[in-house]
């Protein structure tokens, strides 16, 4: 049963850039719940079952090294492209990118406007207090601006946020007055990697000296520390915790895969961009040579960076889903782009002084501004360090932070030799890479210890800055107006470096391999120098005018799915469970309140899960799959290939797909509904169904189904009639016929509504008992815990007054208007309709729905939706149809306007298709001379 492909599964390729339908299961010796001593009676009878349901079992790979993969070298070949990534000496990712044939740029407009689940657009929305758990790998400089950051959202929403990182930080983090889980990981050992690996991927070195085998095991340590994180009680105070939002850096790795396992909503941070653009290249990449278009070269190069990380760290990402979270493994055409692929929601902390946000990244990316984590006010530096600042001019900063030096001595003498040359005086911190430690100069001064930036970078105290450019060091730099030299070690650094130099307010970087006393004595001239100095000044005027951390928790609040976080009897609280019994959403308090009632059982009730990632959802264009998807499509050269080029589609990407557990029900409900209504209407033939325990036994049963679906409502034309007559006479026929007319239509649609649900409900089951529990399963415990806390808070008053509206909405009347609205948005989304996922219906939003809410769902629902259809002609050539609607219009307006503005639109979208593709083959032709 193992794949024929001796490759591990998350290096192998999709052929259509989506995964099959079939169900992906690790190779049995990396199953877990398969037992060592399987008899050969029951490895057949297993492997026949896992066969006929289309179980398709894969290598995942393992945490030790795999001497058959070169973790530094990517290749990609195909008919349209071929691309090669290889990390260099220095860390940087060097990618050469051939085009078989010329293509134009990416258009301006290729991006897709995004369309967020459930996100609440009015203003003033509040959001329920949450507990929320940041995800932190990285050095001190990276956890940093991140305490800021959750000290405002408990100081203006009452949230509890946990920083979850590496031991190294417990007393920074205790000390902010935040709550710490240690996920392990040693920052020292991890920052030395990355001088010699930098992005966390894997150098030529670390093939012969072990390195790398270190980094995978200390990564496949951390998954484990994050997944404990979102709900292991705090271990200090003993209090339970449950994660009810995620935020997370890109190098955590683990954050999709967690956020898909329990249904959290996850909301992406970092210093550096990560998210793929036409305006730059990929922070980590260096353009060794590209025969495509400028924008497309630096597009590509996000994808190219994408697949080397996931080349070293694929493996190790899927055996954590596989054996820890219980979700099916990722091949290298869904793993690399899923959080790109998924539209995950991003706030990029840095100010647009430096970087302005590109066009081409919509709706779910917002730039905040720097965060600046309050310094200690009270810090009083020692005599001696009173008495350097004092004794001449404000002297040149020097010190590269938590950046592990290789060599100490030689980098402290390059330093000495070149403050020298400068003529200026110079404070070097010893930092991690332990600078100092031989013969000082009178114009030097050697810090040691912890100095805090805001201090020593303030009042004039120093003229000008040089460091290693990590994010915090930087913004500290600029925010006080002080020129910058960089000396980038791995990383984003270089990246910054660039920027500022751009701005003007420093020299280029000097990459630390090639520093020298003459370039780096040359780099403090320029930046002690009145126009280094001017371009700083302007920078932080307006760097002091943003507001970083209050924008950065309005993003944060602005892309959750509210309108499914919000408790259906009380919607100032969160909700944490559901009943499918009453079809809610319910917080802890009224959940624990009911439970106490007798009017609920704690079995009852299911975790809520606010929001779905389908990771292995399918690929179905280009756009909206990102940009290995668009790799893909060049490098497989495709024939809807000038889809990307020339006619982006207008429509609206939703950014969830996957079905949640309450809805899956109601497409249950739905088919035992159909299924019901022959027996509702008083015909007594009525088969019963076989039992339904796993994929094999869903798809023989809706095969059944069908078949006796279409044969038991036509022969009913004859069958009921004549049974009636013979009840009730000339009445009972009538009866009769008018019941065969409802089942000839209702059984068959039963039978094929059977035949979807039936296999799906069997896998499953089959699924669920393989695993013995939910991915959340995990959370179920400490929201009891919270549930009981939060009740025990109540007044009589409040609690009388929640028992009122819970038993309001269990009205059966009113459980069943909200059953027959899910099975309706159920129909919707089993026809393909991914927007009923979007609509809230409980009775609370419906009443606070105001004009203006009206109006904003109007204008997104004329966004157009496009679809394309792409046949090649006999020339070989892409022959394209668009077809434009509009969907979802008020239904006057709609059928007022339909006729005459949908052909007008139609024809006038193919025209403008046919000319654009016209021009890009008039274009592709005299580029290749025709």
């Amino acid at each position: 049963m193992v794949t024929k492909n001796d490759k591990p599964y998350h290096l192998q390729d999709d052929d259509d850039q989506g995964e099959d339908e079939s169900i992906v299961l690790p190779a049995v010796e990396d199953d877990p719940s398969i037992p060592k001593d399987e008899s050969k009676k029951d490895k057949k009878e297993r492997e026949e079952r896992e066969k006929k349901a289309g179980v398709k079992r894969v290598k995942v790979g393992k945490v030790e090294v795999d001497p058959n993969i070169d973790y530094a070298n990517f290749t990609s070949d195909g008919p349209g492209l071929d691309s090669r990534a290889v990390l260099d000496d220095m860390g940087m990712i060097n990618i050469w990118v051939d085009l078989k044939k010329p293509l134009p740029d990416l258009p301006k407009d290729y991006a897709r406007p995004v369309k967020e689940y459930a996100v609440d657009r009015r203003k003033g929305v509040k959001c329920p207090p949450l507990n929320i758990v940041i995800f932190i790998v990285g050095s001190r400089g990276d956890v940093q601006p991140y305490l800021s950051l959750a000290l405002h959202l408990i100081k203006s929403h009452s949230h509890r946020v946990r920083i979850a990182t590496h031991p190294d930080f417990k007393d920074f983090v205790v000390e902010g007055k935040l709550e710490y889980f240690d996920v392990g990981g040693n920052p020292k050992e991890l920052m030395a990697y990355m001088v010699k690996n930098p992005g966390l991927l894997p150098g030529m070195a670390s093939l012969t000296n072990g390195d790398i085998g270190s980094k995978r095991k200390m990564t496949a340590e951390m998954l484990e520390g994050f997944h404990k994180s979102t709900y292991t009680p705090d271990l200090i105070t003993g209090k339970p915790f449950a994660a009810d939002a995620i935020i997370s850096n890109p190098p955590v790795f683990g954050h999709i895969h967690i956020a898909e396992a329990l249904g959290l909503p996850l909301h992406m941070t970092f210093t550096m961009p990560w998210s793929p653009t036409t305006a730059f290249n990929h922070p980590l990449v260096n353009v060794a040579q590209s025969n495509a278009e400028k924008g497309l070269t630096n597009y590509l190069s996000f994808a190219l960076a994408e697949m080397l990380t996931w080349q070293g760290l694929g493996d190790v990402i899927n055996s954590f889903r596989s054996k820890t979270l219980f979700l099916e493994p990722l091949s290298m055409g869904s793993g690399p782009s899923v959080v790109d692929r998924l539209k995950v929601p991003w706030t990029y902390c840095w100010s647009q002084a430096l970087i302005e946000k590109p066009k081409d990244w919509k709706e779910h990316i917002d730039i905040s501004g720097f965060y600046f984590l309050e310094g200690d006010q009270e810090f009083q530096p020692d005599q001696e360090l009173r008495d350097f600042l004092a004794a001449g001019d404000a002297p040149v900063y020097i010190g590269f932070g938590s950046v592990v030096v290789e060599d100490a001595e030689a980098m402290t003498k390059t330093i000495f030799e070149a403050v020298k040359a400068a003529n200026v005086r110079a404070l070097v911190s010893a930092g991690w890479g332990s600078l100092g430690g031989t013969d000082v100069p009178e114009n030097v001064f050697i810090l040691k210890g912890n100095i805090p930036h805001d201090w020593l970078f303030a009042e004039g105290r120093v003229s000008a800055v040089c460091h290693h450019g990590g994010a915090g060091t930087t913004a500290i730099g600029l925010r006080n107006g002080l020129p910058t030299i960089v000396v980038p070690f791995f990383g984003d650094q270089a990246f910054w470096g660039n920027m500022i130099h751009k701005a003007g307010a420093g020299p280029a970087p000097i990459p630390q391999k090639a520093l020298a006393t003459e370039n780096l004595a040359k780099a403090i001239e320029f930046a002690t120098s009145a126009h280094a100095k001017a371009a700083a000044g302007e920078m932080a005027d307006k760097i002091k005018s943003e507001s970083g951390e209050v924008k950065g928790v309005e993003s944060f609040h602005r892309h959750l799915p509210l309108l499914n976080m919000r408790c259906d009897v009380d919607p100032d609280q969160l909700a944490v469970w559901w009943s499918d019994k009453y079809f809610l959403r319910l917080s802890g308090s009224v959940a624990a309140l009911m439970v106490e009632k007798g009017k609920l059982d704690w079995k009852e009730l299911e975790v809520h899960r606010a929001k779905e990632y389908d990771s292995k959802r399918k690929v179905l264009d280009p756009i909206s799959g990102g940009a290995t998807a668009i790799f893909g499509t060049i490098t497989g050269y495709y024939a809807g290939i000038a889809q990307i080029f020339y006619n982006p589609p207008k429509g609206i990407i939703n950014t969830t797909t996957a079905i949640p557990r309450g809805m899956m029900n109601i497409v249950d409900n739905l088919y035992e509904g159909m299924e019901n209504i022959p027996r509702m209407i008083g015909s007594e033939e009525v088969r019963e169904k076989g039992k339904v325990h796993d994929f094999e036994s869903g798809v023989k049963e809706g095969a059944k189904g069908v078949f006796y679906g279409y044969w038991d409502g036509i022969t009913g034309l004859v069958r009921e009639p004549v049974e009636g007559a013979k009840k009730e006479g000339f009445v009972g026929a009538i009866k009769g016929m008018g019941r065969s007319y409802v089942n000839v239509t209702a059984r068959p649609a039963a039978g094929i509504m059977g035949a979807i649900s039936l296999p799906l409900r069997g896998a499953t089951k089959a699924f669920k008992e393989r695993f013995a529990a939910p991915q959340e399963i995990v959370l179920q415990q400490p929201r009891k815990l919270l549930s009981i806390e939060s009740l025990n808070v109540l007044s009589k008053e409040e609690k009388e007054n929640l028992i009122k509206k819970f038993e309001d909405l269990t009205k059966s009347e009113k459980v069943k208007a909200r059953k027959d609205e899910l099975k309706k948005r159920a129909k919707r989304l089993l026809e393909g309709d991914e927007t009923a996922l979007d609509e809230d219906n409980s009775e609370s939003m419906k009443n606070e729905k105001t004009q203006s809410d009206d109006t904003e769902d109007i204008s997104q629902n004329l966004d157009e939706k496009v679809n394309i259809d792409v046949k090649p002609t006999k020339t070989g050539e892409a022959e394209m149809k668009v077809d434009t609607v509009n969907q979802d219009l008020p239904q006057s307006q709609n059928d007022a306007e339909k006729p005459k503005e949908e052909g007008k639109k139609m024809t006038e979208a193919e025209e403008a298709e046919q000319r654009g593709y016209e021009r890009a083959m008039r274009e592709m032709r005299e580029r290749e001379g025709k």
